[in-house]
């Protein structure tokens, strides 16, 4: 009995160690970024020669840099909320068809396509594609071609949240009269709606961080925060690059977090329910 709790416990402690070791090797390139983005120097270091903030300050007097934020956003934007409706649509409509019927067989593969298509095969495909209707270097170029990667997310996050609904809330809905919006919005949504807002965010995350696509299809106006970073590294060392970066970390831990909170709101509320 003893000798099969000393293993467990090495087996516990075996694995932890492995967690950790590999949390560590995630999470010091970001520590080095951030640290990087405080130097005092012009170029960039690790460690630094010296301590400021003084390239935060570059960066907000940077119209280059503040308008390649600013499309980040619009693009981040606008890829979470398509992604979403076209996400929870699908996972929806899959909900209400039987899974074993062409359209159980068929979405879920046709969803994954897109993760399974190399990103410079894509980038160039829609480059040729948006060139014919004059849509290359537009939003809606980069917000299309993002949302070809965040709606899979969004799609079986909204499976799994699904799957935890009782669908016979939605059976009574209509035997007593409601259409098929009224018991969306009224029956299904106030229950999906954290899975709903972690879809989207997830979309945002994913849109931001994209770089490959938004090389090909974007032009000056319309460059994004990534595609300007990898212009600028390519030339110089700039320690803004590592403030742009610690400035993504920073909004993708606050989604993040933000997405756990929901999470956990839904949790809770279930429990209280």
């Amino acid at each position: 009995m003893s000798s099969t709790l000393h293993r467990e416990t090495l087996e516990t402690a075996a694995f932890r160690a492995g967690y950790l070791s590999l949390l560590a090797i995630m999470l010091l390139p970001l520590l080095v970024v951030v640290v990087t983005s405080f130097s005092g120097t012009g170029r960039l270091a690790f460690p630094p020669e010296s301590f400021s903030i003084a390239w935060y300050g570059e960066f907000l007097d940077s119209v280059r840099w503040l308008d390649a934020f600013t499309n980040s956003i619009i693009v981040g934007v606008g890829t979470a909320l398509l992604a979403t409706v076209l996400g929870v649509t699908g996972a929806f409509g899959q909900e209400l068809e039987d899974d074993d019927g062409l359209l159980g067989t068929l979405l879920a593969p046709l969803v994954l396509v897109p993760l399974l298509i190399p990103p410079v095969i894509l980038g160039i495909t829609l480059l040729m594609y948006f060139n014919e209707f004059g849509l290359r270097g537009s939003y809606a170029s980069i917000v299309l071609a993002h949302t070809l990667w965040a709606t899979p997310l969004v799609y079986f996050v909204m499976r799994s949240v699904f799957s935890r609904f009782d669908w016979q809330q939605l059976d009574a809905a209509q035997d007593l009269g409601a259409g098929p919006v009224q018991s969306f919005v009224h029956v299904v949504f106030p229950n999906v709606k954290h899975g709903i807002f972690v879809g989207g965010l997830l979309a945002f995350i994913i849109s931001l961080q994209e770089f490959v696509m938004a090389l090909f299809l974007s032009t000056p106006g319309t460059q994004t925060i990534p595609v300007i970073a990898w212009t600028e590294i390519r030339q110089a060392l700039d320690p803004v690059v590592s403030v742009v970066s610690t400035i993504l970390v920073v909004i993708s831990v606050v989604a993040i977090v933000a997405a756990v909170i929901a999470t956990n709101l839904e949790w809770l509320s279930r429990q209280l329910s």
